[in-house]
């Protein structure tokens, strides 16, 4: 990926984009964590000693083809929305950032699901915690 800069004006035009993409995200991630929690129960079962028979062997089975087809999906809608310039910090929390300038200073800007615009930022070091609004002073 090949480092873009944003303006907060330009990642915020992204939002619309941005927040049905991660809607989608966060939906099938939280399918693939279901699958996977899933995966954990029928593979006790299936370690037991259960026949390939089993109903629940062949659960697992369909739960693993399930769990793998969402990790592609997954995987390709990061990788479309990072070929944008964005970096995906957190599904769970719809967490995103964009390389920009404070100053002479490389910092991300930090978007969330849900807010109207890009209004944060935090060093390239910092995260989600260490962000602060646009307007405020470095200290």
């Amino acid at each position: 990926m090949e480092l873009r800069l944003f303006t907060p004006e330009q990642a915020s035009t992204l939002i619309p984009y941005l927040e049905a993409k991660v809607k989608r995200l966060r939906a099938a991630k939280r399918d693939l964590d279901a699958a996977r929690r899933q995966l954990e129960v029928l593979g006790l079962i299936a370690d037991s000693g259960a026949s390939e028979g089993s109903p629940d062997v062949r659960s697992r089975a369909a739960a693993q083809d399930r769990a793998q087809a969402l990790a592609r999906e997954i995987e390709a809608e990061v990788e479309g929305i990072q070929a944008r310039g964005c970096l995906v910090k957190d599904l769970d929390e719809g967490l995103v950032d964009f390389y920009s300038l404070r100053g002479d200073r490389l910092v991300f800007l930090c978007w969330r699901s849900g807010e109207q615009d890009v209004t944060f930022w935090h060093s390239l070091d910092g995260g989600f915690t260490a962000r602060r609004p646009l307007e405020q002073p470095e200290s």
